[in-house]
């Protein structure tokens, strides 16, 4: 039975306004993430939505409880969709890391798929975890509507396994704030894609 997945990135916070690699940093949102996630909520409710799925940071629980409210359902902590661990380049923004880790920063911008956090945790391994998660949910919801709020990096990640593309593609998806991404699951490990960065529902949201 076809699985349909409704894939989004949390709202935002101030670290995102700023460009601050976040990671493991629990964020909340910001008011104008708070607006985001308002908006996505009403866009989701559209959709026969059987189930949703967090990552356990506040910023992704914040945005999944504001669609939980709308939906009338429950949302539950999956540990799978946590973001990223950059390690020491959390905090720090992107000029500040290219400064203090030159040769790593230049990997990451060249190879994503290489590199492994100082500190921190390589793609490959967050990839793994976050794609684990994503057939957990498969396999308990079969044939329904269900919502996982994640980050950035996660969503890149999982959206090149769908795809069926390596993580060297990493920069080639793009996945704005509250951003909507449909996926079918047809069958283990064959997806039907069918939008992606998805944010016609933020018209006028700042």
């Amino acid at each position: 039975m076809t699985t349909t997945i409704l894939l989004t990135r949390h709202g935002q916070t101030e670290w995102n306004r700023e460009e601050r690699f976040r990671g493991r940093m629990d964020l909340p949102l910001n008011s104008t993430g708070e607006r985001q996630a308002e908006a996505l909520a009403e866009r989701l409710a559209a959709f026969p939505v059987s189930a949703i799925y967090s990552g356990p940071l506040q910023r992704a629980q914040r945005t999944a409880e504001i669609c939980s409210h709308r939906l009338g359902l429950p949302y539950q902590v999956l540990p799978g969709l946590l973001d990223v661990d950059y390690g020491q380049w959390q905090g720090l923004s992107p000029a500040e890391v290219a400064d203090r880790y030159p040769e790593q920063y230049r990997q990451w911008r060249d190879a994503p798929a290489q590199v492994r956090f100082p500190g921190g945790e390589s793609f490959a391994e967050m990839q793994a975890r976050a794609v684990a998660a994503l057939e957990d949910v498969i396999s308990r919801h079969s044939g329904q509507t269900v919502v996982l709020v994640a980050h950035m990096g996660v969503n890149k990640a999982l959206l090149c396994a769908v795809l069926g593309l390596d993580l060297s593609h990493y920069w080639a998806l793009r996945q704005d704030t509250c951003c909507l991404n449909i996926f079918r699951c047809l069958a283990p490990q064959r997806y039907e894609i069918v939008t992606l960065n998805d944010t016609c529902h933020m018209d006028g949201v700042g």
